[in-house]
């Protein structure tokens, strides 16, 4: 009979060796990424809010566009769900242009002030509670919406309500994919599953509030080795995470 060290506490079904290994040593360049580039406190925006605003408009551009886009809209006084509200589409897709897509992702804003109107009184506060009631309901619904997928759905989740989501982004995909701890062809849930084990063993007796800490920091953690040494084309010497593939090629 399997160990209970060796179960899956939500399914019951026995781990298998291999993807435990690869949760320990995700989570040791966890420890590793803190050494070397020490806290984050990452999202960079002044409200939850404009954290919203952020996780739709960085899909599929840099942040530095993003910055511009938010920097547009904050001098409009648009980056509250009353400013954004009382700008039409047109004026919004120009605010909004360097971020690119600008047709979809304004869409996108607009839907999610009238989601935040309809069923939480167009308050932030209001969806943060709801969250913590019931994460997976809200993720659902954030999932329902236009132009969010499950990256955004989480990003909201974790950095605008302050919910324990696991965010999963090209660069932990990369990061995952090039230290063999998933397949090449894995699937968004296969890395979030593989980076939820990699902090339950340590982080069983965490608050949900301090759980939610560890995801944010591991999240933007991976964003600064992803940004210095793992884009499209891998730049290992000197990266932090080097020795564990050296131990691997071994």
């Amino acid at each position: 009979m399997a160990s209970r060290k060796t179960m899956n506490s939500k399914t019951g079904v026995p781990r298998k060796p291999r993807r435990q290994n690869a949760a320990r040593r995700l989570r040791a360049l966890y420890h590793r990424l803190v050494e070397c580039f020490g806290p984050q406190q990452w999202w960079p925006a002044k409200s939850a809010f404009e954290v919203v605003v952020g996780a739709c408009l960085t899909q599929n551009t840099a942040w530095t566009s993003v910055e511009r886009s938010i920097a547009n809209l904050e001098a409009r006084g648009a980056l509250t769900p009353a400013g954004l509200r009382a700008i039409d589409e047109e004026e919004l897709r120009e605010l909004i242009r360097p971020s690119g897509f600008m047709l979809r992702k304004a869409t996108a804003l607009k839907a999610f002030v009238a989601f935040l109107d309809a069923n939480y009184g167009g308050s932030m506060e209001r969806l943060r509670r709801a969250a913590a009631a019931d994460q997976t309901r809200i993720r659902g619904e954030l999932l329902a919406l236009p132009g969010v997928g499950e990256e955004t759905a989480d990003a909201i989740l974790l950095y605008a309500l302050g919910a324990p989501a696991m965010v999963v982004d090209e660069y932990l995909r990369r990061v995952t994919v090039r230290h063999g701890l998933v397949p090449e062809k894995a699937k968004y849930r296969e890395i979030q599953a593989l980076a939820e084990e990699a902090f339950a063993e340590g982080t069983r007796r965490e608050s949900r509030e301090g759980l939610a800490r560890h995801y944010n920091e591991f999240h933007a953690l991976v964003v600064q080795v992803g940004k210095a040494h793992c884009g499209r084309v891998a730049r290992c010497e000197g990266c932090a995470l080097e020795m564990d593939l050296k131990k691997r090629r071994s």
